[in-house]
């Protein structure tokens, strides 16, 4: 066993780097570590303005100074990112009243919604509820108009919604559920999970699954410093992807794992977990992780593209 394990989680699975020697024709193993971190300005020193985050434009629009001017001139740009949306609480639809209300006067860029948007497992009146649900959430958007004219909402799926169970990724939500919801909200979108956002120079990654608690179960030593998200952000960081861990674990549809792939490196990666909400940055990618909204005293996270910054915000009552 290695004496020394450098700063991360090390699942089965992951890349690593072993110092140790090789006698009697075996590998003495007295340290493990991860490949170094490479910054997205280094890749793009190799490829150029070659376009990997997807898109209609084969060029990377990060290397755009057009729309690094518009970016750094929009200082009110913000996008607002919110997980465990429990559509069918009461008290989860009061406090989202209460949000909407406070950013009335001065609407964000994005909404972002992870799910859950159901508090019960996805069940046979799963479906009809959701509907519901959602019709109630275009109700009292429809009364703050401000919103449904300058914002987009984006809504994220989350292990236990509808669709296909356990599977990464995810496809979005179904057509007969959001129907409604996006011909009276113009400004909805609904995506896959994970999902990738481009916002004029800058990329975000969001993905919506409990994986901190998960690489934390399957790590093959647990970190004696307790600083769970340096090390959960130093292992995406150099693994270069949203998942690194073996697949009866956390299935992977093969085809498209290339939607979980983090090369070059994201501007910020948010990953909706039950976890402690956190803000934690390597290698100027920032990883931050909203909490679960019922379960963290309704708190959530705001970014500032303009100056790469990121805001804790509750939802307290009036």
């Amino acid at each position: 066993m290695a004496h020394n394990f450098h700063t991360g989680l090390f699942t089965e699975n992951c890349f690593v780097l072993a110092e140790g020697w090789y006698e009697d024709e075996v590998f003495h193993v007295n340290a493990f570590g991860f490949p170094p971190p490479e910054p997205a300005s280094t890749t793009r020193v190799y490829f150029g303005n070659l376009n990997f985050f997807g898109g209609a434009s084969k060029v990377n629009a990060a290397t755009s100074k057009r729309l690094k001017q518009l970016e750094l001139a929009n200082e009110d740009a913000m996008f607002v990112f919110l997980s465990d949306v429990w559509l069918d609480q009461v008290k989860v639809m009061d406090k989202l009243r209460i949000l909407f209300t406070g950013y009335a006067e001065m609407p964000p860029t994005c909404f972002v919604f992870c799910g859950n948007f159901s508090s019960q497992p996805y069940g046979n009146k799963c479906v009809k509820m959701l509907k519901e649900a959602f019709h109630t959430l275009a109700d009292m958007l429809g009364e703050l108009p401000s919103l449904t004219q300058h914002c987009k909402f984006v809504f994220v799926p989350g292990p236990q919604d509808p669709g296909v169970a356990h599977v990464l990724p995810r496809p979005a939500l179904p057509n007969c559920i959001t129907a409604e919801f996006r011909e009276r909200v113009p400004g909805a979108v609904f995506t896959s999970n994970p999902c990738r956002i481009q916002y004029c120079t800058q990329q975000i990654v969001v993905l919506r699954e409990n994986i901190v608690t998960k690489m934390c179960r399957n790590c093959v030593r647990f970190p004696t410093d307790g600083d769970i998200p340096a090390h959960f952000t130093k292992t995406l960081v150099c693994q270069g992807h949203l998942c690194p861990l073996p697949l009866h674990v956390e299935p992977v549809y093969w085809a498209h794992d290339n939607a979980l792939r983090l090369y070059p490196l994201p501007d910020l990666i948010v990953c909706a977990d039950k976890y402690d909400p956190f803000t934690s940055t390597q290698v100027n990618c920032t990883v931050i992780n909203p909490g679960s909204l019922p379960k963290s005293d309704f708190s959530f996270k705001v970014y500032f593209p303009s100056r790469k910054q990121v805001e804790d915000s509750q939802i307290v009552d009036d």
